[in-house]
């Protein structure tokens, strides 16, 4: 985003910025690969303790206090070493269930998957769409209830539905932006997450660079005001973000539908890599933070291990 402040470098720089794929969908079998026997994971080490993720949190609170920003999205990472081919591995993750977009790119020594169930930007039938999504608690029904019923959860949505409307309400060739549905609770993995459908008409002019430069990054992986929020993503977070909540989809003939890639994992030729955060405001608390991010995690990394063979 134009006037955001550069973040840490990335973890997986082998990784290009832009990678795009020309092919031809045939029929196939999606299902994931046997895993072979030469695939190994080795321990998990943070970018930052626990300690230092929950005082990132109390950072943005601070910030928060002082009128800085309203919400903030905090972003940990953590890597492992591997050993074989992990593109079983990587099939199992982009394979876990609730994903919208699900799927696996490789290039000269790096791969990675995604399983976000998260629409940064979809184009079609003359209309532009977005889908953030924010609020978590386990998929159970007392955590769907506890979801309906926060408070705290529902405002740190309803800011990022605003910041979604704002940011295609910036495009002159969008009509009237409205929200098709507010806070609808969807099902992924383990996890029910809170979703909201913001779109508007293409009335006028549209290319693909300025609704890019309008929505990345997304409003649900950055904050609110969006500047300030990267600000303090770039001064707080010790590791940069790669390719972890950017894009990933694909453009056809009048359709366009891009992934924010949030549950992602990326490999190097070394090592295995993994994001997961969520959106701080002053009702946070530092350690149920760290907990949601750990749970957001949890599903990548059993799906990675589970291709490990005994």
């Amino acid at each position: 985003m134009a006037g955001g402040a550069p973040g840490a470098p990335s973890p997986v720089p082998s990784i290009p910025d832009v990678y795009a794929v020309v092919y031809e969908h045939v029929p196939g079998d999606d299902r994931p690969e046997p895993a072979r026997p030469d695939f190994t994971l080795g321990e998990w080490t943070p970018s930052w303790t626990p300690s230092a993720h929950a005082a990132a949190v109390g950072a943005v609170r601070a910030a928060i206090g002082r009128g800085d920003v309203y919400q903030v999205n905090v972003v940990g990472h953590a890597s492992a070493p591997y050993g074989g081919d992990p593109l079983p591995a990587l099939r199992r993750v982009a394979a876990l269930p609730g994903a919208r977009y699900g799927g696996v790119l490789a290039g000269d020594g790096w791969a990675l998957a995604t399983a976000s169930p998260e629409t940064l930007v979809e184009v079609r039938d003359g209309r532009v769409v977005t889908r953030p999504i924010k609020g978590t608690r386990p998929a159970t029904a007392l955590g769907r209830r506890e979801l309906l019923a926060s408070a705290k959860e529902r405002a740190e949505h309803v800011m990022i539905v605003d910041l979604s409307r704002n940011d295609l309400a910036r495009l002159p060739g969008l009509g009237p932006v409205e929200v098709e549905d507010l806070f609808a609770v969807r099902r992924w993995s383990g996890l029910w997450q809170a979703e909201s459908v913001v779109s508007a008409p293409v009335v006028g002019e549209l290319d693909l660079a300025s609704l890019l430069r309008a929505l990345v990054p997304g409003g649900s992986v950055t904050g609110a005001p969006k500047i300030a929020a990267l600000a303090e993503i770039a001064r707080l977070e010790p590791v940069g973000r790669g390719v972890s909540m950017a894009a990933v989809g694909w453009v056809g003939p009048g359709h366009l539908d891009l992934g924010l890639t949030i549950r992602t994992v990326a490999v190097d030729g070394s090592r295995v890599h993994a994001w997961a955060g969520g959106g701080i405001t002053w009702d946070s608390d530092p350690w149920a933070e760290v907990a949601e991010a750990e749970a957001k995690l949890a599903p990548v990394r059993t799906a990675l291990a589970a291709a490990v063979l005994p």
